[in-house]
């Protein structure tokens, strides 16, 4: 899995999706506080339909990473995809929604650098990847008519941040198992 990762991130940097090399775009200033916070949740373990702060399923670190920075969000990784600001790959700054798989069935804050953190599975657990990871759909943003900073210090990430399956859950209801949950959207 992680050769072919590696391989997909180095072929989505290379077709410049992401724009040109350069100096990096700085988030907002709720953009920053949603990165901190998500970055502050990793290790978690992935749990469908879990919106913190114990576990997480991807698109609840999402919605409550901007949450706690003072911009409420749609729960769901499909209701983002279909409510928020889209927003080119090549303008993409930190704290922008990456959605994946062509149902929007995944979702995870983007870094910067071509990173994203995101509650990939169950099995899993929150930590940082590569965009390229899975299948991108395309980006939202959550706070359109925000300033971006004038300047920004990404955070520090723990031990192990990049650690893992790297692997999003790409299925529209909730996984089977003694302890699912009904499906009724994507998470």
């Amino acid at each position: 899995e992680r050769t072919r990762t590696a391989e997909r991130q180095e072929e989505f940097l290379a077709s410049g999706a992401l724009g040109a090399p350069g100096p990096a775009r700085t988030p907002t200033g709720a953009g920053q506080r949603a990165v901190r916070y998500a970055v502050e949740q990793i290790g978690k373990p992935y749990e469908w339909g879990a919106e913190g702060p114990a576990a997480y399923d991807c698109s609840g670190l999402t919605s409550e990473a901007w949450a706690a920075a003072g911009t409420p969000v749609p729960r769901t990784s499909q209701e983002q995809w279909a409510e928020l600001e889209r927003v080119p790959l090549d303008r993409l700054r930190p704290g922008d929604l990456v959605v994946y798989f062509p149902e929007a069935t995944h979702v995870a804050l983007y870094l910067g650098d071509g990173m994203v953190v995101q509650a990939p599975r169950p099995g899993a657990r929150v930590k940082v990847s590569p965009i390229a990871a899975n299948p991108v759909l395309g980006a939202v943003r959550p706070d359109p008519d925000g300033e971006p900073l004038r300047q920004y210090e990404p955070p520090e990430l723990p031990e192990g941040a990049t650690e893992g399956s790297d692997e999003g859950y790409a299925e529209a209801g909730a996984p089977a198992g003694p302890a699912a949950a009904p499906a009724t959207s994507a998470r």
